[in-house]
């Protein structure tokens, strides 16, 4: 089998871009699988394609990981980004792309990173560089000629760790039995994933099956906490894990978005009823 890429964008399907840059890494690398992990971020949104990499890169093979959602592309001065490729300590995983905190949090799920290279003028890139699809030449070429064997140090410059921007996100907290969380995202069912974890739950004493309340602003919603969907009736509010151990909140066969009127970054309190 050959040398793995997995990409993910918020290029859509609509145009060519997608297809363009599998078609660079298949002429860098002839031999390279291509995962597609998704193009369908929403246009621009860092936060949510860099939690999307997160969780889909502890199910993937070990390889090279490109990763492209780019609102920074071509810019210059104080609004410039870096492109970029680094090496994290666990399991010799690649991850390509732009230097605006995309690729952040996966790489602190795999131990951090361990050596970094500006490839903004890499060997790799195609030439002439287009100002707006540094996808195409820069982020993909890059990406087959790492999958193709080329030693990270050969494909840009030496960046020292402490430039990589990171990225920004609300932490959950428990003050007086209470937990105090927010959205990080609404996914495709209306589901509201937060960023409070199962031992957060547990220090406010929550326990499954038990009804609880969750506040946001002057309203307040009854929900309870439930293994999955269907332990509660259709249209019930719930609070549950999901596949990432983290708490969410969903309406069974309903939009928990829809229900409380929230969307990301908004702070809800959980609290025992």
């Amino acid at each position: 089998m050959g040398p793995l890429v997995t990409f993910l964008s918020d290029y859509g399907y609509r145009d060519e871009f997608v297809g363009v840059c599998r078609g660079v890494i298949a002429r860098r690398c002839p031999q390279a699988r291509v995962i597609d992990i998704t193009h369908g971020i929403a246009r621009h949104d860092i936060r949510f394609g860099a939690l999307a990499l997160r969780s889909a890169l502890s199910y993937m093979p070990s390889g090279v990981h490109l990763a492209v959602v780019d609102p920074g592309v071509g810019a210059r001065g104080e609004h410039a980004r870096r492109a970029v490729a680094l090496r994290v300590a666990q399991e010799e995983r690649l991850l390509v792309g732009p230097d605006n905190g995309l690729l952040a949090p996966a790489a602190e799920t795999f131990g951090g990173v361990v050596e970094a290279v500006d490839i903004g003028r890499s060997p790799e890139r195609l030439e002439p560089v287009s100002s707006s699809f540094h996808g195409r030449d820069i982020f993909a070429p890059v990406a087959g000629a790492l999958a193709s064997g080329v030693p990270l140090a050969q494909v840009g410059e030496p960046l020292p760790l402490e430039d990589l921007r990171g990225l920004e996100l609300p932490h959950a907290r428990v003050e007086q039995r209470q937990l105090c969380t927010h959205v990080l995202y609404c996914d495709h069912f209306g589901n509201l994933i937060l960023d409070a974890t199962h031992e957060q739950l547990a220090q406010i004493g929550l326990r499954l099956g038990e009804q609880l309340v969750i506040t946001c602003g002057p309203g307040a919603y009854t929900a309870r906490y439930a293994r999955t969907f269907a332990d509660v009736a259709a249209g019930e509010l719930l609070l549950y894990e999901d596949a990432q151990q983290m708490a969410a909140l969903a309406v069974n066969r309903g939009s928990a978005a829809e229900t409380l009127g929230v969307g990301r970054d908004a702070e809800l309190i959980v609290s025992s009823r």
